[in-house]
């Protein structure tokens, strides 16, 4: 008679592969929970969305925090902080922009006068004209673009800023913006696919296959840079060296990227990414000089499982007439298998986690968030970890990549040689938090985690959670020796934590609208709203639904006073209440008709008692 625990063994055996080796397209039921013990203490917390943190030279944190606009310092035993920098410049209309990746110059305080500190964000240029797939004059995103910035350090402060290259792509999704100083003293910097070809971006094509030419690069027009990972010169210019691609050399190193959000280089020069997948495949990558790794036609290995390449703009019917899903596509919208890809590509590493054709990934248990449920983890970011004597035992050579969805730090097991995996995926440090980026201290005994300050997690009892444990936070897991670890199986989402008692109003009247606020509507959330909640309220990836069974449950009975007071004051997530009463009520009325409500001849007033009286049916 078999046991569990022999059953078990035996699956993580042949999950692993011949020689321990790990196939990248092991599903989420092979990682298994860590065995190493770890002391947990916060260092501080309410950081503005602390998105990069990097041991400094100085034996401080050094934390670029999102939505803040700031670089920040930390002391990391007394949590102690002082501002270095705040860089008004900095655009944050949405969830995935603002000021992110952060390089510290090798050379910082070793008085050879390279005090530099390099950062990516994203801001407004108005010169370089309008983006043309965003027909809204009143879009945020209308004049968005991302920088790289330069700036010198003096007794504290960050100072005389030298813009090193401007006018990069940026959009309200998929921007990555992960930026590291490299060996052979060049800056790489990721940037995201945008979104692209996925809910309020559907109907743009995915242009991370797409090359740069001649005449856009003596233009200085980058938009041909989405989903890729770029190579640049300490000044901002191409470096000769570069890979010649298409008959031309760029910025571009890497190509065919979905939202690379990791990047991080080994002793040895080899550099590491990690990007996330569609519903599956999550990946981490070896990048390699010139490589193509696949996007999007192809999403982890080139296996044909779970993920096909649909192309929603060149959909026969018009695009902007369908309503997207990627769980079911719509008849007239071309799709390809990956293996009708040809191109030679790269493989990843390791992907988090694949699995077969038929899997279902609209779980009823998720209650309308289905993507919690998914195989994907969130990967935010990866670190080399290497232990030469010290830190933790048996982390010989690993990658630790942070998780968003789930909140957990993965920790990757790799090879002598760095060049592939080796074992299982371990899953340490489970919480109800969003975890962004990892760091790690000299003598290799702490890793350091940044976490969102709000979001869509898993909870751990099982389910999902809006309310993050540690908001804005920088923790601390200390290594204290070894014990022993259960597998880490993902848990059902459980009725209890998926719904929240509501207060229903008694009485109150239909709610009232117009088809022209519903129209307007619709326009104001596609640029605002759409990027987090889906542009059907039911497939957005970041918040919760605001359609479908979810919504039923959570505003059935509500005063629309409620909802419009919610959507007051938290969207947009990064300004809050910065949309005209008229939009908000234009919102309103249009997720209420997305509901099953009808328009009519009065319309919805921009808040009063009004609102009050009328009851969601």
């Amino acid at each position: 008679m078999f046991t569990k625990s022999f059953i078990l063994a035996l699956l993580l055996a042949v999950a692993s592969g011949v020689g321990g080796r790990l196939l990248a397209q092991n599903g989420p039921e092979t990682a298994i929970r860590g065995t190493k013990q770890f002391s947990k203490r916060v260092v501080v917390s309410g950081l503005g969305g602390p998105w990069e943190v990097t041991w400094g030279p100085d034996g401080k944190l050094w934390i670029t925090e999102r939505t803040a606009k700031r670089i920040t310092r930390v002391d990391p035993v007394s949590g102690e902080r002082s501002v270095a920098a705040t860089i008004d410049e900095v655009s944050v209309p949405g969830g995935q922009d603002g000021l992110l990746g952060m390089a510290l110059h090798p050379e910082l305080l070793k008085s050879t006068g390279n005090d530099f500190v390099y950062v990516f964000y994203t801001y407004v240029d108005e010169a370089l004209g309008a983006d043309p797939t965003i027909t809204d004059p009143k879009s945020p995103y209308r004049f968005l673009y991302g920088k790289v910035l330069r700036m010198t350090y003096r007794n504290g402060t960050l100072s005389d800023p030298v813009t090193v290259i401007s006018g990069l792509p940026a959009s309200n999704d998929h921007s990555a913006g992960r930026i590291k100083f490299g060996p052979d003293k060049k800056l790489y910097l990721t940037l995201g696919d945008q979104g692209n070809n996925q809910l309020g971006n559907s109907c743009l094509p995915v242009e991370a296959q797409r090359l740069p030419t001649r005449q856009e690069l003596d233009a200085k027009k980058f938009a041909s840079y989405v989903g890729k990972s770029l190579r640049m010169n300490l000044d901002g210019s191409v470096p000769k060296d570069n890979p010649r691609l298409n008959g031309v050399v760029s910025h571009v190193f890497t190509y065919g990227h979905r939202n690379p959000q990791g990047l991080d280089f080994a002793p040895d020069g080899k550099l590491y990414s990690s990007e996330h997948g569609p519903k599956t495949d999550d990946e981490v990558n070896l990048l390699k000089k010139g490589g193509n790794y696949g996007w999007p036609h192809v999403a982890g290995l080139k296996d044909n499982k779970a993920y096909e390449y649909a192309r929603w703009a060149e959909a026969s019917t018009p695009c902007a007439q369908l309503k997207f899903s990627d769980l079911a596509i719509h008849p007239s919208v071309p799709r390809e298998p990956e293996s009708a890809f040809k191109k030679p590509m790269v493989d990843p590493v390791a992907t988090l986690f694949t699995v077969p054709t038929g899997f279902n990934f609209h779980d009823p248990a998720c209650k309308g968030i289905d993507y919690i449920c998914w195989p994907t983890v969130g990967v935010s970011s990866v670190e080399h970890y290497q232990n030469n004597g010290g830190g933790v035992p048996g982390w010989g050579r690993v990658l630790l990549a942070p998780a968003l969805k789930r909140g957990s730090l993965y920790v990757v097991p790799l090879q002598a040689d760095g060049k592939s995996a080796a074992g299982f995926i371990s899953r340490y440090f489970q919480s109800e938090d969003r975890y962004r980026d990892t760091a790690v201290s000299p003598d290799g005994k702490t890793i350091f985690i940044a976490t969102d300050p709000s979001g869509l997690a898993e909870s751990e009892t099982g389910g999902t959670t809006t309310q993050m444990q540690n908001q804005g936070a920088i923790l601390a897991f200390t290594y204290t020796g070894e014990g022993s670890g259960a597998a880490a199986v993902p848990k059902a989402v459980s009725e209890a934590k998926a719904t929240e008692r509501k207060e229903v109003m008694a009485g109150g009247i239909a709610p009232e609208f117009t088809a022209a606020q519903t129209a307007a509507g619709k326009t104001a959330y596609n640029a605002s709203c759409a990027v987090c909640h889906g542009n059907t309220m039911t497939n957005g990836t970041m918040a919760t639904p605001l359609g479908g069974e979810y919504f039923k449950n959570k505003w059935q009975g509500r005063s629309v006073a409620a909802l419009f007071e919610k959507s007051q004051k938290t969207m947009p997530p990064a300004a809050p209440g910065s949309l005209s009463g008229e939009a908000y009520a234009n919102i309103v009325a249009y997720i209420l008709e997305t509901n099953g409500m009808k328009a009519g001849g009065a319309a919805l007033p921009a808040g009063g008692v009004g609102l009050t009286k009328m009851k969601i049916q």
